[in-house]
């Protein structure tokens, strides 16, 4: 295997098409070197996850091998990222500059020494150790991908080309609360594969460059997660009349908010929320719905904290499920994961709602339930070293502006009765937890109206679901009436059927897994044989959000069948071996179904399955569009 030369690789890896020389930025030519020709790959990372509340690894490379042997890394330096985080909202990694040419294999380096993980068990985030398969700490996974040879990354001069990359981890783990220590079974999965230009919303990270207001767009260098050192290639990202932008926690909408972006100075942390663009030319673009700029998004003096609002009391709001990450320039870890922090806010604390700009926000307008991202200074435990709390007054000496941001807060409930502009859930997770873990006590006008979880009166203006049969699984996605201000208890923008929601089918195999896992497998689809004397005694089941549905309460084993029309995600890995997997990736049912059935030859075991689609239980069938077999 050849590496890119020294020279070229430091070019590869920096800003691709835009410099940063003296404070200016230039529009740099991407055929300078003669020698080469390059193209670009966008790189998105997404995440499959049950369970997890908190996935904190490091990702120390990835890198794409060419049909010639020529390696190329597309991230060469290692982040720290917590994957949780990429499960509901895919990230874009990089744009940068690739040689032309057909591209056979990825590899990662997965990095579990600091890792941070964390089960949720009944709302209660509870801190899991990693192990490899042979029950030793689990420090170092090697992982080698292939793509489908009838599907490789093919990069061309001058355009750019989508590579998706999934880390799978509900096909990586197996969970043991039961030991006196708990712990967590590390099998990692990722598939990687070239994909379209779809309308998957995914955020775009990196440092300000230029705006162009003429144009309605902007240009950034991309820095993905929360990364302080890289530039991975150039971004133009496109506004419409109706972007939302916050930038150093004022909001725009539309053509003031480029306007105002044109005093920013040059590397101001940005983030865009939206989808893909155009790969047309050597710089991708991307169509912005949101931009957050400045300390709206980080400050290299302050500390942030996103979380879910468990309790309010006075001036302080417990954070649960808290994701830290510290200001630059501190011993601490890039990003930690605390159950709790409590957070301390005060008159002069900004608070705005991402995707709006409402006035008469206050710190009354954070309540139980509410998904928010809080900056501030924190105190941090002279002996373990971890935050403790956060004071958000930005009263303290040479204190950044203390800022908070109500994001958009998913609840997933069973409805009670519902009425035009209104309904009542059985609330089954607020936030992304149970309800358990929220302290409602103060939400409404009086202790009599406080929250609820059975009873949750969530507002829908302009949605009506009185047609919608009662015990029906609904997802609302809205914020949480300001504290103290209930009836009702949450806005909803968006009210969707659970079953409209991709759902994840998980079946498990212990002792060492089974030889032969299906009744049936074959291009038309797969059946798993519910009989299997190495079938767990537990993970057989689909889930839907928060709830699952065992599989061997269904009329029979269901069939899972390949979606057709839809891009398709099959893949087969393992086993490890010294940490080291190989997963080989199809994007077509007849050459998956000849990959596993060499595989599955009486020597390899299945361990895990994981298929992502439609469960229909008018014909019992699994429609996917991603399955994953661990071997």
């Amino acid at each position: 295997m050849r590496a890119v030369p020294a020279r070229l690789l430091r070019r590869l890896l920096s800003t691709a098409c835009v410099l940063v020389l003296g404070g200016t930025a230039l529009l740099a030519s991407c055929s300078g070197n003669t020698n080469i020709s390059y193209g670009t790959a966008v790189v998105t990372l997404s995440n499959e996850s049950r369970d997890f509340s908190s996935y904190i690894v490091g990702i120390d490379l990835i890198t794409m091998t060419r049909n010639d042997g020529v390696a190329v890394p597309v991230l060469g330096t290692p982040v720290r990222v917590d994957l949780v985080t990429v499960h509901d909202l895919t990230e874009l990694v990089g744009a940068p500059a690739i040689p032309v040419g057909t591209y056979t294999t990825l590899t990662m380096t997965l990095d579990y020494n600091a890792a941070t993980i964390a089960v949720d068990v009944n709302g209660v985030p509870t801190v899991v150790s990693p192990q490899d398969t042979k029950g030793n700490l689990m420090t170092t996974a090697f992982l080698t991908v292939t793509f489908d040879p009838k599907n490789q990354l093919v990069i061309n001069g001058g355009a750019g080309t989508r590579l998706a990359i999934d880390v799978n981890l509900a096909a990586s783990n197996t969970v043991n609360l039961s030991a006196s220590t708990p712990t967590v079974t590390v099998q990692p999965f990722v598939t990687a594969t070239a994909a379209p230009a779809d309308q998957t919303v995914m955020r775009a990270r990196g440092i300000f460059v230029i705006a162009q207001p003429s144009s309605s767009d902007y240009i950034v260098n991309m820095r993905p997660f929360n990364d302080q050192l890289s530039a991975l290639g150039a971004l133009t990202v496109n506004t419409t009349s109706s972007t939302y932008f916050n930038i150093n926690g004022v909001a725009y909408t539309g053509a003031a908010g480029l306007t105002a972006m044109q005093s920013l100075l040059i590397s101001t942390p940005i983030a865009a929320y939206g989808t893909l663009g155009s790969f047309s030319t050597i710089t991708p673009s991307f169509n912005a719905t949101a931009v957050y700029a400045g300390t709206s998004l980080e400050s290299p003096i302050a500390d942030y904290v996103t979380g879910t609002v468990s309790a309010v009391s006075g001036d302080t709001v417990t954070v649960h499920g808290a994701s830290v990450v510290p200001r630059i320039g501190t011993t601490l870890l890039p990003t930690y994961y605390l159950p709790n922090i409590p957070v301390t806010v005060g008159p002069t604390t900004i608070v705005g709602a991402d995707g709006a700009a409402p006035s008469g926000l206050s710190t009354h307008s954070i309540s139980v339930g509410q998904l928010i991202t809080v900056s501030g200074l924190a105190t941090v435990d002279s002996t373990t070293g971890v935050p403790t709390s956060l004071d958000a007054t930005g009263t303290a000496p040479s204190a950044p502006p203390a800022t908070v941001r109500l994001q958009p807060t998913p609840v997933w409930g069973t409805l009670n009765s519902a009425a035009s502009g209104s309904m009542s859930l059985d609330v089954l997770s607020l936030g992304n937890f149970a309800p358990g873990a929220l302290t409602f006590t103060g939400t409404g006008t009086s202790s009599a109206n406080d929250a609820v979880a059975t009873s949750y009166a969530v507002s829908t203006p302009g949605i009506d679901e009185s047609a919608t049969p009662a015990a029906t699984l609904l997802r609302a996605v809205g914020v949480v009436t300001p504290f103290g201000s209930a009836p009702p208890d949450f806005t909803a923008s968006a009210v969707t059927p659970g079953t409209s929601i991709p759902q994840t089918l998980v079946v498990e195999w212990e002792n060492g897994g089974a030889a032969s896992p299906f009744s049936s497998a074959s291009s038309a689809g797969l059946v798993v044989d519910l009989s299997n004397a190495h079938l767990s005694s537990t993970i057989h089941y689909i889930a839907t959000g928060p709830t699952t549905t065992d599989l061997k309460t269904l009329p029979a084993s269901p069939t899972i069948a390949f979606a057709s029309g839809s891009a398709l995600t099959l893949a087969v890995g393992g086993p490890p071996v010294s940490n080291t997997v190989a997963i080989e990736v199809f994007n077509s049912a007849s050459g998956f179904a000849t990959q596993l059935s060499s595989s599955l030859n009486g020597t390899n075991l299945v361990y895990r399955l994981v298929c992502v689609g439609q469960y229909s239980s008018a014909t019992n069938t699994f429609t996917a569009t991603q399955v994953a077999v661990n071997l």
